[in-house]
């Protein structure tokens, strides 16, 4: 982007521009350059998601999403029908509680932003041109969403941090064999990763550029419909927009009172739900919460008001308007779009979205397997993310991300760390402290903060291209883009080469802090999640079973066998069983927590030698008995 676009407007007469926090000196943006290189990353990104689709198995989740986007995908066709045909009746029809609860109540514990675009790449992809496979149709989405990391890392990052260390932190994501895995499947978790980053790119926006304030709220809608991670985005942005908004306003009385008014009027409408909350109870606050309720009239009265003073304070300070309008924008077409963009809400909003957030806050814990420990139940150990992120992201890749970090730190030490690094630290550190809480569910592996993961990318580019720079001062043959090139293809060939190693496995990759897959299994950690590594042995079942031969499938549902079944990747005349006593063949996934299962195989077989396995770097994953 031009150094003009960055540049405040004008402020209004009397009003002065506060001074910029010093950073060291970067290229002089060439927007045309910038373009093409964000466009580039996308590309590359997305097509090398699609030729790598094919391998990669069903998880658990990703099955039940699948249906539940081919049931959206029915409503939206039911509703394309009506239209085309000028048949109102159908419409009216299509968009009652009746229609809308049947094609939407399965799964209505997520929101529906990625399942609608699912269902829809699915109708036209698969059903109508019939150029793709059930699941690849329904990734496309995901491949666009996860694409869409590079170019930006690459935009938010390019001014501060540099072109060559933005383009690789950009790239990093997609090099880390976990995040590469998972950003193939139809899930929510790499989105939400996305989603968040393009919040903070429109707030980083909006506090120097007209209408991107607009923007703001836009992403932040959108994220709302994407997965409740983005509950916590205001968190991170709020502290950054008052600080800008006082900084703004200093020496300015009439614009610091406006900027002030502002956010008391929120303040407070936000006090007076908590008093609601507290005189009539939660429950009856729910039931109450009707179209024309004192609760609604509250929020209308909040966005009436702080858009009146916003109104002023624009026509009085554009910079510090700018400062603050991010923020109305999201709390005013936040709300709006998540329940515009969810049918399933359009009759009962109150009592849905109340069970949706119920659903999350209280979500059920699942064992998983810890250094040794099998943990069930809260309180997590405070280290596990930390641990966790060490012994999965390449070592290459999580050292400049800890150099980086402490770069930062000592930039703060210093009292030279700029607004904007502190946002992208900030925004690194969000969900990995959220996870780290000892009461939140731990389980999922890495995903529930892969929203961290951008910005410490960008740090990690950070560092390198700051050795790089320190490198060319002292080497003056060479210069600091050789250097960083150099670096950044030291550091990327590790992560390379393990991610060729363990995909499509990505589930179970391990660092070389752990040991990789065998030091991880001698330390005592989770091999595997999400039973997707089940493909391992579907050649050697697809080839040894006999027909119509009883296969159990352990920890694959039912949903993802038929998945699999329709998508050809196993034999349509075998029977999948629900039980190791029912089945003649029995793919056991290597969990602790699932011994049982292989003693009760043993058992049920009369043996305890395998027939076949899938094993990764020696390390068991899948293993295969066959009945005697």
């Amino acid at each position: 982007m031009s150094k003009k676009k960055r540049a405040d407007a004008a402020p209004a007469e009397g009003a002065s521009v506060e001074p910029v926090a010093a950073a060291p000196a970067v290229p002089a943006p060439d927007a045309k350059l910038d373009r093409w290189v964000a466009w580039g990353l996308f590309a590359v990104g997305f097509v090398v998601l699609w030729a790598t689709e094919k391998p990669a198995g069903f998880v658990r989740d990703e099955s039940v999403y699948f249906y539940a986007a081919e049931q959206h995908a029915r409503w939206f066709q039911s509703v394309f029908q009506a239209l085309i045909s000028f048949d109102f009746g159908a419409l009216g029809r299509a968009f009652s509680d009746e229609a809308i609860t049947g094609s939407y109540d399965f799964n209505h514990e997520h929101p529906a932003l990625l399942k609608n675009l699912f269902g829809l790449s699915f109708l036209v992809f698969h059903k109508w041109l019939g150029w793709l496979r059930p699941a690849a149709a329904f990734r496309v989405p995901a491949f666009a969403f996860a694409a869409a990391i590079l170019p930006l890392t690459y935009a938010l990052g390019r001014e501060r941090f540099g072109r060559w260390a933005a383009a690789f932190a950009g790239v990093c994501f997609l090099l880390v064999p976990r995040q590469f895995f998972e950003a193939h499947l139809a899930c929510f978790d790499v989105p939400i990763a996305t989603m968040w980053l393009l919040v903070v790119y429109c707030f980083w926006r909006a506090v120097d550029e007209p209408k991107w304030w607009i923007w703001t709220g836009v992403a932040f809608g959108a994220a709302l419909g994407t997965k409740h991670n983005a509950y916590f985005i205001p968190a991170v942005l709020i502290p950054f927009s008052l600080v800008r908004g006082w900084q703004r306003s200093e020496g300015k009385p009439q614009a610091r009172q406006l900027f002030l008014g502002v956010n008391a009027v929120f303040v407070f409408g936000a006090a007076l739900y908590g008093v609601l909350g507290v005189t009539l109870g939660l429950e009856r606050v729910q039931q109450t919460f009707l179209l024309l309720s004192p609760q609604v009239g509250l929020y209308l009265l909040m966005l009436a008001g702080g858009g009146a003073l916003l109104h002023r304070l624009y026509a009085h300070d554009v910079p510090t308007f700018r400062a603050v309008a991010p923020l109305v924008a999201m709390a005013g077409l936040g709300p709006v779009l998540f329940y515009l963009h969810w049918p399933y809400l359009w009759h009962h909003p109150v009592d849905r979205t109340a069970w949706y957030l119920a659903f999350h806050a209280t979500h059920n814990h699942y064992a998983w397997f810890y250094l040794g420990e099998m943990l069930r139940a809260p309180p997590f150990p405070l280290a596990y993310v930390v641990v966790k992120t060490a012994l999965t992201v390449p070592t290459s890749l999580f050292v400049p991300m800890v150099v980086g970090l402490g770069w930062m730190v000592l930039r703060a030490a210093q009292r030279k760390l700029s607004w904007f690094e502190a946002l992208v630290v900030a925004n690194g550190l969000m969900s990995i402290a959220v996870i780290s809480h000892p009461n939140v569910p731990h389980f999922g592996g890495v995903k529930h903060w892969f929203p961290s993961m951008p910005f410490l990318a960008l740090l990690a580019g950070g560092a390198l291209w700051e050795a790089a720079k320190a490198g060319a001062e002292r080497f003056p043959k060479v210069t600091a883009v050789q250097l960083f090139a150099g670096l950044a293809v030291a550091v990327t060939i590790p992560a390379l080469i393990a991610g060729a190693r363990v995909y499509p496995y990505g589930t179970s990759h391990y660092s070389e802090l752990a040991g990789g897959l065998p030091g991880a299994a001698s330390l005592g950690m989770q091999r595997q999640f999400w039973a997707n590594n089940a493909t391992g042995v579907f050649e050697w079942i697809n080839q040894n079973a006999r027909q119509g031969e009883r296969v159990y499938l352990h920890e694959n549902h039912g949903g993802q066998v038929a998945d699999y079944r329709r998508n050809g990747m196993v034999r349509a005349d075998l029977q999948f069983v629900g039980s190791p006593n029912d089945a003649d063949i029995v793919a056991y996934q290597y969990h602790q927590e699932f011994r049982q299962h292989e003693f009760d195989t043993w058992q049920a077989f009369g043996t305890t030698k395998p027939v076949a396995g899938l094993y990764v770097d020696e390390t068991p994953q899948i293993v295969v008995y066959r009945r005697r």
